[in-house]
């Protein structure tokens, strides 16, 4: 949950003995939770439209299973193609046979059935949805190489393990890649990766949009740094701030170059926190907790949220407002608030459809009721008892201009429709400033032509005005005057690109004498970092590029980072290989630090080009056309006297290996052989039913990211779209006391 702080949860203990989910047991997952809701149920069922009355039984049945697997490929790299075309040739073709006997010759159990299929809206078939959950897969030992495939290629970046209809915000929000994007609850970042991939539609060029990714959590934060260095954009700024009070952000002005404007967006999203009762699936701890009085409590902050997102919003900008909840509540009685409050024609809401073709989904409401946390229903306002003012209020109900508003057009997915969690979106066009916002510029230039507009006093500033640790100054490369060094070195030594100016780069080093790692960011987020640096609190920027290393016989004192090589090979002019496929194998299996290959391992082309090159840092590029797409190719090496060697982690190895088509058994183990030669079995189990029992306990490092949000670099990271956490009454309106109490203005 990402736009707003949260108190931490109090008394734990008690609260889960009162809400019926004490005996829940972390090693046996949500098994034992009851999973029924009186309430629930007849909340929803009297809200008519929501679910066809013949469905509806159908959808409660269907939040009750577990949530079937998905994932996508990453989606503007030159290899997102060969890996949808190996998942396809490779992994679900090995699995689409029936049976299959074993060493013995004995008829074992069938193939788990995991019907994949591509989402039919998703662009280019790269989302796609398995009829089995994450626990199947873990567990089966005849899934391991698809388990194995989906860590690894999670870890390097090329998949994201994604929630199927959480893909589905970024893609109506159609960004284009000269669009200034910001994703306002970011954390944990897969939609927001979504964003960075589409302004990176066009390759190997240094875009002109950016992504500002903002959450208010500190710790979090950390998550959307990592999503961000996956994808190796240097057109991304995470950012820290409650999204309902997010600063502006000042950028220079195009038209006077010495003025600094208000930065506004093009392309604005606006994923609330919410109950998220339509993560049922996934979050069974909801079931016994679940109240109506959570999405009453939201409604406010909500609103704020998005009142916010509408007036950083550039006229005519679009603004995708969505939420895992099903509650009217929460979704259109907080639409049906903003369109009201901006003025007839100023905000529209559009159908977005067309851009998700073949999604089934049920239109937004025009009339629903509202209840409260002891299940009473209100069809309106007047029939509200007084007692129940300080959470009920007038904006939740249907107005009388409802039907003037065309609810309809939003968008509710189901459960059952097509086997996926629940989720609400809305698209909004700005064709206008809204009417709080004229209010504000007519006030505004009344007080500059009366000569009031002097600038307020300004407030003592606090010691630490931000949470969290205090984040390593950006120092840019100066702009003007005599060019670094450094640059000079580097431009020269591995033939830069005009494109990557002195400008773009920096370093994160207090003392600027020490410059052993370099960054390098777009122009404009170069400006936004240097115009914002007291005001907003910036967590992170910029791509990897080159860092300082010894110097072992090469003319430059830095090398190429493999961190950044897919934004900084497609601009090098020089130190490039083009080594075959057998000569790519040869390193990447060779994983010897000490004995790298021979240049005597090597084909003779590769040490022909090896020879017109000094020792020193190289990039190793490989293209191969292919049906439809261009296969590409691209990590660091080394060149040494007598040796080659690939800087590339073991996870991006077995990605490269596999994209050429090369043998990867090195690096594929499987764990439950492994476990078996270590003697693990329980008495009176099978050696295999053994293994697949200890494979259900074992810990999450193998990549299973069902309960952990974060683990160590060096492990396997995965990010799932958690931001809708499960959240009870209480929680709710500490979020909502903590957040009314803000100061209104922003800054």
């Amino acid at each position: 949950m990402g736009g707003i702080r949260r108190n931490k949860k109090k008394n734990h203990e008690k609260k889960q003995n009162e809400s019926g989910w004490k005996n829940f047991d972390p090693a046996r997952g949500y098994k034992n939770i009851v999973k029924e809701n009186a309430l629930f149920e007849t909340f929803y069922k009297a809200q008519d439209g929501l679910c066809p009355p013949e469905e509806f039984d159908e959808m409660i049945a269907s939040l009750r299973k577990d949530l079937p697997a998905s994932f996508r490929v990453t989606g503007f790299r030159s290899q997102a193609f060969g890996v949808r075309d190996l998942i396809e040739g490779t992994y679900f073709a090995e699995l689409a046979q029936k049976e299959r006997k074993d060493g013995e010759g004995e008829l074992e159990k069938e193939l788990p059935k995991i019907e994949p299929k591509a989402l039919p809206w998703y662009p280019d078939r790269l989302g796609w949805q398995l009829a089995i959950t994450r626990n199947d897969i873990r567990r089966d030992e005849t899934l391991f190489k698809l388990h194995n495939f989906l860590i690894s290629e999670t870890e390097s970046g090329n998949i994201s393990r994604q929630e199927t209809v959480s893909m589905i915000p970024p893609i109506v929000l159609d960004v284009k890649p000269h669009h200034k994007v910001l994703d306002m609850c970011a954390a944990p970042g897969s939609k927001t990766a979504q964003l960075i991939e589409a302004i990176h539609a066009e390759e190997d060029v240094v875009p002109k949009g950016l992504v500002v990714a903002n959450d208010s959590d500190n710790s979090r934060c950390y998550m959307l740094v990592h999503q961000a260095k996956r994808l190796q954009s240097p057109a991304v700024i995470i950012t820290n701030h409650d999204a309902s009070i997010m600063p502006n952000m000042k950028i220079t002005d195009p038209k006077n170059p010495n003025e600094k404007i208000n930065l506004k967006f093009d392309r604005i999203l606006c994923d609330v926190p919410c109950s998220g009762d339509g993560t049922l699936r996934k979050n069974a701890d909801i079931w016994p907790k679940w109240s109506a009085a959570i999405g009453l409590n939201l409604h406010g902050i909500q609103y704020r949220i998005l009142k916010r997102g509408i007036e950083l919003l550039e006229v005519g900008g679009r603004l995708v407002y969505s939420t895992c909840s099903l509650s009217p509540v929460e979704d259109e009685a907080v639409i049906q608030k903003i369109l009201l409050e901006a003025g007839k024609d100023n905000l529209v809401l559009e159908d977005a459809s067309s851009l998700v073709p073949g999604l089934k989904f049920t239109p937004g409401l025009s009339s629903w009721k509202v209840s409260h946390k002891g299940g009473d229903l209100f069809s309106k306002w007047a029939d509200v008892d007084e007692k129940y003012y300080s959470h009920v209020r007038p904006s939740m109900f249907p107005s009388d201009e409802v039907t003037d508003l065309k609810l309809d057009r939003c968008m509710r997915v189901l459960p059952h429709q097509q086997d996926t969690g629940g989720f609400f979106v809305a698209v909004l066009t700005k064709k206008n400033l809204c009417q709080w916002e004229s209010k504000q510029k007519s006030d505004a230039e009344q007080e500059a032509s009366n000569g009031n507009g002097k600038e307020p006093p300004k407030k003592k500033p606090r010691k630490n005005p931000y949470q969290g640790f205090k984040e390593d100054p950006f120092i840019y490369f100066n702009s003007e005057g005599p060019i670094e060094p450094i640059f000079t070195e580097i431009s020269n030594y591995f033939g830069l690109h005009q494109d990557l100016k002195p400008q773009m780069f920096l370093t994160r080093c207090k003392d600027t004498s020490k410059k052993n790692t370099l960054y390098y960011t777009t122009e404009i987020v170069r400006d936004i970092v240097q115009s914002n640096e007291e005001k907003v609190k910036i967590i992170n920027t910029g791509v990897k590029a080159f860092t300082r290393c010894e110097n072992k016989g090469a003319l430059c004192d830095f090398r190429l980072a493999q961190e950044g090589s897919l934004m900084t090979i497609p601009f090098l002019g020089k130190r490039i290989l083009r080594p075959s496929v057998e000569d790519l194998e040869v390193l990447l299996l060779s994983s010897d630090v000490e004995m790298p290959p021979s240049h005597a391992k090597l084909s003779k082309s590769t040490q022909d080009q090896m020879s017109q090159i000094e020792t020193g840092s190289v990039a190793l590029v490989f293209e191969e056309k292919r049906d439809d797409y261009l296969l590409k190719v691209e990590f660091v090496g080394w060149k040494g006297k007598n040796s080659l060697r690939a800087y590339v982690p073991k996870g991006e190895r077995i990605h490269y290996l596999r994209l050429l088509g090369c043998d990867t058994s090195k690096y594929e183990k499987n764990k439950f052989e492994e476990r078996r030669a270590k003697g693990w079995k329980r008495n009176g189990d099978s050696e295999r039913e053994e293994a697949q029992k200890e494979a259900e306990n074992s810990d999450k490092k193998d990549g299973d990211e069902s309960n952990n949000q974060a683990q160590d670099e060096k492990e396997t990271v995965k990010v799932e779209d958690t931001k809708n956490e499960p959240m009870d009454t209480e929680q709710a309106e500490n979020l909502v006391h903590n957040t009314d109490n803000t100061d209104k203005g922003t800054r």
